[in-house]
């Protein structure tokens, strides 16, 4: 079979399409955690019409990112408290699991990867969103690396849903320069060998970027 005779891929979904502009919207705050979604605004200014919107709407309810009310339409999500602290315990135990697991199994060439993960962490400590989406790869990487799926998307849908969090553990002020150190440390057990330790203190990230996250600046 020659390139002229292969299928062409199906194009993306409108609705799809919609569901992204609308998902970047909600992590830029443009959509505010608990405000109501305007159906009718949104199409206009989206040149769609109710249909393909509503079905995006249905994809980030299943996400968590917006909470359908009967009656009275679409609200994007409001983290409560005791949310944050259920999704930092089930990422605590998640991913440090699969530190230990790396620690112990992933090869030379992914360690230096996650070090060159961490050397930018080390060069984007001043720099808060370079930092936010540096520390995100490193997590997620770690993650590719011990290849677990089914972790991978529990984690997946975690870390978006907690991106609705309005007091995220690194925008409090001093907590980039902490998480970096605790960065250093796993890597440090990670490039030892040392499951045990670094699981232990993928858990005590964890715990203080709950802490972090859950005291109100």
């Amino acid at each position: 079979m020659n390139a002229s005779t292969l299928p062409s891929l199906a194009p993306r979904a409108l609705y799809q399409e919609v569901a992204e502009q609308l998902r970047q919207r909600i992590f830029g705050r443009q959509l505010e955690p608990g405000a109501w979604i305007d159906e009718l605004k949104l199409c206009a200014e989206m040149g769609i019409s109710r249909t393909p919107l509503r079905e995006a709407l249905k994809v980030l309810a299943v996400e968590g990112l917006v909470t359908m009310k009967v009656r009275r339409g679409a609200y994007v999500t409001e983290m409560s408290e005791r949310d944050v602290r259920e999704a930092y315990q089930l990422l605590a135990l998640l991913e440090s699991d699969a530190a230990a697991q790396v620690a112990r199994a992933a090869s030379g060439e992914e360690l230096a990867e996650l070090s060159a993960l961490h050397a930018d962490l080390e060069r984007q400590v001043g720099q808060r969103d370079a930092f936010f989406a540096t520390n995100e790869r490193f997590h997620m990487r770690l993650l590719e690396i011990e290849g677990n799926r089914w972790r991978q998307q529990i984690i997946t849908d975690l870390r978006r849903v907690m991106k609705l969090n309005r007091h995220h553990s690194l925008f409090k002020q001093g907590r980039l320069a902490e998480s970096l150190a605790e960065h250093r440390a796993m890597m440090q057990a990670m490039l030892q060998r040392d499951g045990a330790k670094a699981a232990q203190l993928m858990r005590e990230h964890f715990d203080n970027g709950l802490a972090a996250a859950t005291t109100v600046p």
